[in-house]
């Protein structure tokens, strides 16, 4: 299992599109994986033979396990290869009986329990995703029963515990030594414990009803959207835009850039080289809340939301130092990340590091929506289909009339925590000036 970026510890197998016994060149796909932020492809690591699968479809495994064995062409099926010998694990000598502090006796008369110690089940490490979750939900790990190798805590076991409503011990204060002193006379009852509530039961399924388990990318997604909607403030503004001189604009360059470089000038490229403009200017909507203070930043990481398949999931690569690029680059950019991600192509750090996002509905004909942040950026922009309706204004005479424009919806969702109304509309205003005076710009 190939380590597919920093924060990534763990992948599961979807499909192996080779069977043992058939051939494979260096390069050649192997098998498709996915983890919590991407589905993507595994190329071989060299030729020959696939001589044994050893983790099935389905199975999750951590950074390091061997997937499968490749022989040597006309070797004949490969030995299982031996497991590397485990790493001394070092121990602390214990302390000598002498030098352990007396216990402390209570009123009672007996002994209180002693805190757990740090890491009571021989677990050292936690992968930098399960440690932020752990964080974010004021848990502390070592409490978890971990189902990874040695007993590691996994994202799917801190995921679960969370859900379960169960919350982590805190360690019980040392408490000073007392003078027992007589009991009273007549003590109250202990109240009865409180029943704990009955665990959720699945329904059955009904009839036509098919189950399927949900896979890392999807669990990753609800886990994202969810936690976004607890930590920022949503709130979306939208504007309208009429795009006449953007049309124009992109029916003049499209034969140049399709002859030249092999890219459709598509409307989002116009809007997502506008949109970086913009953020030039609105340095709040580019920036990160971190704490109690406010991170802001002279470049623009811009995600750009990709939708797979049949529904399969929403990923968001990620265009790096957005702000360098101009159209023809922007354009460029957008077709190289949508192509990778449809195929599979995309590493977990293709997708991280985003400071604003574009997403685009409108494809689809969507005229309005409310996008949801992707953490820990405070603003998302939703570009909507374009569509020609009638317009009020101006002839050469100053006039009002009514003419037919193709007008866009576009949305800023932004953290109220740190955007305010007025920034927000500010920004969304200069957003639509640039657009509608495209050719001046030029």
């Amino acid at each position: 299992m190939p380590q597919m970026g920093v924060s990534v510890s763990e992948g599961t197998i979807t499909k192996w599109l080779k069977q043992p016994g058939e051939a494979i060149a260096q390069d050649e796909p192997l098998l498709e994986i996915s983890t919590d932020k991407v589905d993507t492809e595994v190329p071989s690591p060299g030729e020959g033979i696939v001589a044994e699968i050893r983790v099935a479809e389905g199975e999750t495994v951590e950074v390091g396990t061997i997937l499968a064995v490749i022989a040597a062409a006309g070797a004949g099926v490969a030995e299982p290869a031996a497991a590397p010998p485990p790493a001394p694990v070092a121990y602390e000598e214990p302390a000598p009986a002498a030098a352990l502090a007396p216990p402390v006796v209570t009123a009672s008369g007996s002994e209180p329990h002693s805190p757990p110690a740090a890491s009571g089940n021989g677990r050292t490490f936690v992968s930098p995703v399960v440690a932020r979750i752990a964080s974010e939900h004021g848990v502390d790990p070592n409490v978890v029963a971990g189902t990874g190798t040695g007993g590691r805590v996994t994202k799917k076991d801190i995921l679960a515990y969370i859900e379960s409503g169960a919350q982590a011990p805190a360690p019980p204060a040392a408490a000073p030594a007392v003078v027992p002193t007589p009991a009273p006379a007549a003590a109250a009852p202990p109240a009865p414990p409180k029943p704990a509530a009955p665990a959720p039961v699945a329904a059955p399924l009904q009839v036509g009803e098919v189950e399927e388990p949900m896979t890392a990318m999807r669990r990753g997604v609800m886990e994202h959207m969810r936690r976004s909607l607890d930590t920022s403030a949503h709130v979306s503004s939208a504007i309208e835009v009429d795009m006449s001189r953007i049309v124009a604009a992109r029916e003049r360059l499209k034969k140049e850039y399709q002859a030249s470089y092999g890219v459709n000038p598509t409307y989002l490229a116009f809007i997502a080289h506008a949109t970086v403009e913009t953020l030039k200017d609105y340095k709040w909507v580019n920036a990160e809340i971190r704490g109690e203070t406010i991170v802001t930043r002279p470049w623009v990481n811009l995600g750009i939301a990709v939708a797979l398949e049949d529904g399969k999931g929403l990923i968001v690569p990620v265009i790096r130092n957005a702000q360098d690029l101009n159209l023809l680059g922007m354009a460029r950019a957008i077709a190289d990340i949508a192509i990778r991600a449809r195929t599979k192509k995309l590493l977990p750090d293709d997708v991280q590091g985003g400071t604003f996002t574009i997403t685009n509905p409108g494809g689809f004909g969507t005229f309005h929506g409310t996008p949801i942040i992707s953490q820990p950026q405070v603003g998302i922009l939703g570009t909507y289909a374009l569509v020609k309706r009638p317009w009020v204004v101006q002839d050469e005479l100053g006039q009002d009339v009514i003419a037919i424009r193709p007008l866009m919806n576009i949305t800023l969702t932004y953290d109220h925590r740190l955007v305010d109304g007025a920034y927000s509309g500010g920004f969304l205003r200069d957003l639509r000036e640039r657009l509608e005076g495209w050719e001046s710009a030029e």
